[in-house]
């Protein structure tokens, strides 16, 4: 599925029901999400666990995002991890079995939600203080949400160069 609207995301002018400080952080997400889905279009199953020179995985890269930015996003509303998503994290990097289809929709489902998150935050709780990890680490929603975004984007230019590598010769 390629890319349709070209244009940024940032470029499309701001998102219904996101507060205006926010709107950065669901530009850089929704960008990471088309990009992914593009970049990933046909990517081989075979590559997915591969560590070229010793770099991450495309995998890792995949299941990573997700899991960021469903842990930060999880601090934003104040609560603790669960269970679920201590065990994602300790498995981020490792073969699943899952096809790469499936890890990119997760991926898309995750963007989904956090867009849902996005538009019921308002100006008022930005500034809340948050609890981060288990020493409860003191930041603030903006902080946890904006650094989602940025960590989403420096893992996709990543995802960008493991790809370009792994499929220099077969795309």
């Amino acid at each position: 599925m390629a890319i349709v609207n070209k244009t940024e995301v940032w470029l499309r002018g701001p998102l219904p029901g996101i507060v205006p400080a926010l709107q950065p952080v669901a530009h850089a997400l929704l960008q990471a999400n088309e990009e992914v889905i593009a970049l990933m279009e046909g990517f081989p199953l075979q590559l997915l666990w591969e560590k070229p020179a010793g770099l991450a995985s495309v995998g890792f890269h995949l299941q990573h995002m997700k899991g960021v930015i469903d842990r930060l996003f999880t601090y934003a509303q104040g609560t603790m991890l669960s269970t679920d998503q201590l065990n994602y994290l300790s498995a981020e990097g490792r073969d699943t079995g899952q096809t790469v289809d499936f890890i990119v929709k997760e991926f898309n489902e995750q963007i989904s939600r956090a867009i849902a998150q996005l538009s019921q935050t308002t100006a008022p709780d930005l500034f809340a203080t948050r609890g981060v990890g288990r020493q409860q680490i003191p930041s603030t929603v903006i902080g946890l949400l904006v650094h989602a975004a940025e960590h989403t984007m420096r893992h996709l230019g990543q995802l960008l160069v493991t790809v370009k590598i792994q499929t220099a010769h077969t795309r």
